[in-house]
């Protein structure tokens, strides 16, 4: 792990709010959660980045993130019928119930893929008052969020190929849903997307019997985003990932966790130094 830190720049989003509510705010709130409601409201953002990384001292860059959590999984279904304390002690080490299938790395449900396409939706609107396309775009290697990255930018030009990271996945082990297809797999049923160099053809992190800690999501959400800052020149970057490394990331800059909904979006602004 690099020896970078990294800290929120606040002030812009309503999720930049110590006190913010998921719920009040809405999974893909209008703006994105930007305060600045006015019509030139996008290239004011811009210019402000622009400006900060222009500015900044050697060895410190500023991005914004637009984190987006994947529409609805078969997983989530089985765990609000089942309650979490349920889901948590027996359900999720299931592939399924005889009604549902979960795991391993289930498919988004009809609800989850028109969250994705109202995301979408929510693009196409800002794109008219200048929001910044991301320049780099990043995918868990779980299906329901490929699938909901497609879904979402569906017709949207984003300027390169977006790339599946293994360290973007969800918090792994023990609960099926968390378990990834083999490589071959991937490429198959997903063309669009390039895979990182040394992803290995089976899922080699999912165990059977032990869960992927907090702390350990954590150092994994870091790796994320030192591979991004030091390889990347880009400013704008779309990850397409899971609650948990979400607040993951979160944890990195100094953030609270914050509660997502399914076909969420979170834009973070964030430096390193």
């Amino acid at each position: 792990m690099l020896d970078i830190e990294y800290e929120a720049v606040s002030g812009f989003f309503s999720q930049d709010a110590v006190d913010a509510d998921p719920v009040a705010i809405g999974a893909v709130p209008p703006r994105f959660g930007l305060l600045d409601a006015s019509p030139e409201r996008w290239e004011t953002f811009k210019s402000a980045v622009k400006k900060l990384n222009n500015d900044s001292a050697s060895g410190v860059s500023y991005k914004v993130f637009f984190l987006g959590r994947h529409g609805e999984g078969y997983h989530n279904v089985a765990e609000t019928k089942y309650g979490t304390e349920a889901w948590d002690d027996y359900w999720s080490k299931l592939d399924g119930d005889g009604e549902l299938t979960w795991g391993p790395d289930p498919l988004l449900t009809l609800l989850g893929e028109s969250q994705a396409n109202d995301a979408r939706g929510k693009w196409e609107t800002e794109l008219h008052h200048g929001i910044p396309l991301p320049e780099k775009a990043f995918s868990s290697p779980l299906q329901r969020a490929m699938r909901t990255y497609l879904l979402t930018f569906d017709g949207i030009a984003v300027a390169s190929k977006p790339m599946v990271l293994e360290n973007c996945r969800e918090e792994y082990g023990v609960h099926t849903c968390d378990k990834r297809h083999p490589l071959s797999w991937i490429q198959f049923n997903y063309p669009q997307l390039l895979v990182e160099e040394g992803f290995t053809e089976q899922d080699v992190l999912w165990k059977l019997d032990t869960r992927e800690t907090k702390t350990e999501v954590n150092a994994r959400a870091k790796q994320v985003l030192d591979r991004i800052f030091t390889l990347e020149s880009s400013a704008y970057i779309s990850i397409t990932a899971h609650g948990g490394i979400i607040n993951g990331l979160l944890a990195c800059i100094g953030r609270n966790t914050y509660s997502l909904p399914t076909g969420g979006l979170h834009p973070l602004y964030a430096s390193s130094h």
